[in-house]
């Protein structure tokens, strides 16, 4: 047995040194990234693109409120005007949330990005904004 491991031990180290031998360490040579990317060097956002800010479907609407008075909601409704964003009012409200709804016509929702959303959360505490199916929304015309 003594001899068995003698055998596999110098059989191991011969080995070891045909492989050096052979085989010499090379550098491996890498190709940089930007190589492989082609003209385009940088990350674009999907607002830089042009697509606008965000991507939804057709039949999706954005709501604004959740106000608790009709006061407020016309108070909101100003505010929105003088920001050049038409809205309609929701008449019943909308399903399974309380208060007073505004529904952003879609050539004024580009308008009404998040910086405009949290300067009028200040104002307005109880202020939330939705995207709902519009098909479940009927507008006062």
């Amino acid at each position: 047995m003594r001899w068995l491991f003698m055998l596999l031990l110098v059989l191991n180290i011969g080995y070891f040194a045909w492989y050096r031998h052979e085989a010499p360490l090379r550098v491996k040579d890498v190709t940089p990234v930007s190589l492989y990317k082609g003209g385009q060097q940088e990350i674009r956002l999907i607002r830089e693109a042009g697509v606008g800010h965000t991507v939804r479907k057709r039949d999706e609407c954005l709501v604004v409120g959740g106000l608790r008075t009709e006061e407020e909601q016309q108070s909101l409704r100003q505010r929105l005007i003088s920001l050049d964003i038409s809205t309609e009012s929701v008449p019943r409200g909308l399903p399974g949330e309380a208060g007073y709804w505004l529904q952003v016509n879609a050539q004024s929702e580009r308008l009404l990005d998040e910086p405009v959303l949290l300067s009028l959360s200040k104002d307005f505490k109880d202020l939330k904004h939705k995207i709902i199916l519009c098909g479940g929304v009927a507008s006062a015309g």
